[in-house]
């Protein structure tokens, strides 16, 4: 075992995209688990879009993260001691660890995984956070109808291509917006949307999306705000549902934009248009991880892990998945099994 700690520190708040300098890489010695706590050996850790809004210091769903201390976000990997009860030496789990190479946790708000049933980082993606996302906001907000046609913003990403699969199960047309070629043909011809465009270069978002959802849209799953979606409202049908899920287009913006004021369709056209967070459905988290595991087993979901090795690339490969570099989950490996 490595007895020393390798992790990132916020190191200044960003100005616009996060750089690298903003991140520090500090080393620190593995600490034992004191009473009550395990100590974690991270195999996989996550960088997700909304650890962009916990690097501002403003009032927000969460705390930011202040200056000088470790970045936030899950991880995977297995317990190395443990003077908790709940979990033994050996026990693989998930947890929200931070950006660094070993964790010291008291054990709320970890899981135990079963490394039997899915690769362990599975726990960070389809069978995690971002899968919990796109199934409840899916079911629960968006209520899909066999032959609806549902739109998804940020399809290409972790939480976006899940989105996109559980709708075609529910019996719906899907149709993707991403930012490359490359994550268009993925969406359709890999994962069964049908269809989707690439959003870079498109200078009428409405007429681009109403040639591709001829017939309105039903529901959409929105990812990134800004003109996408001032298109997308535009197209609702009556009694449309939009589940707001993320506004990364405006994260790293140093001045707020104003678009078109919009809200009087919601009016008109009786949508329902609702904002949430996926901690609110963390009570039924066995019930969408059962599901999302039974759609798994039987072939219905697809998923691709964008894989950066080494804890020092960390920083790096937030940026260029704030970028949209990535196609599906970007994970960060740290450690072999």
């Amino acid at each position: 075992m490595s007895t020393t700690n390798r992790l990132w520190t916020l190191a200044a708040r960003p100005q616009g995209m996060p750089k690298e300098a903003d991140f520090k890489l500090v080393e620190a010695p593995v600490g034992e688990p004191g009473e009550g706590e395990i100590l974690v050996r991270l195999e996989y850790i996550s960088v997700d879009p909304y650890m962009r809004r916990r690097m501002m210091d403003g009032p927000s769903y969460a705390d930011p993260v202040q200056l000088g201390q470790l970045m936030v976000g899950a991880g995977v990997g297995k317990v190395l001691a443990s003077r908790n009860p709940k979990f033994a030496e050996g026990d693989t789990v998930e947890g929200f660890f931070g950006w660094q190479t070993h964790a010291l946790s008291n054990g709320r708000g970890v899981r135990k995984i079963d490394p039997k049933l899915a690769p362990v980082s599975t726990a960070l993606y389809v069978l995690g956070m971002p899968g919990m996302t796109a199934y409840f906001g899916v079911m629960d907000i968006c209520k899909p109808q066999a032959g609806e046609t549902m739109l998804v913003s940020g399809a290409g990403g972790a939480v976006g291509t899940l989105v996109g699969q559980i709708a075609k199960i529910q019996g719906c047309r899907a149709v993707g917006i991403a930012g490359t070629d490359e994550k268009i043909d993925y969406i359709v011809n890999d994962l069964g949307f049908d269809a989707g465009y690439n959003y870079r270069g498109v200078k009428d978002h409405v007429a681009r999306q109403r040639e591709l959802c001829p017939d309105g849209i039903d529901s959409y799953f929105d990812n990134v705000g800004g003109e996408i979606t001032d298109a997308a409202i535009s197209l609702l049908n009556v009694g449309a549902r939009v589940a707001l899920c993320g506004q990364i287009s405006q994260y790293n913006e140093e001045s707020q934009s104003q678009g078109p004021r919009l809200l009087w369709q919601l009016i008109t056209k009786q949508v329902k248009m609702e904002g949430f967070l996926v901690y609110q459905f963390a009570s039924r988290w066995k019930e969408g991880l059962t599901q999302m595991a039974q759609w798994l087993q039987e072939g219905k979901l697809k998923y691709h892990e964008d894989i950066v090795e080494g804890i020092e690339n960390t920083p790096s490969a937030f940026i260029g998945m704030l970028a949209g570099d990535n196609v599906g989950k970007r994970l960060i490996k740290l450690h072999a099994a």
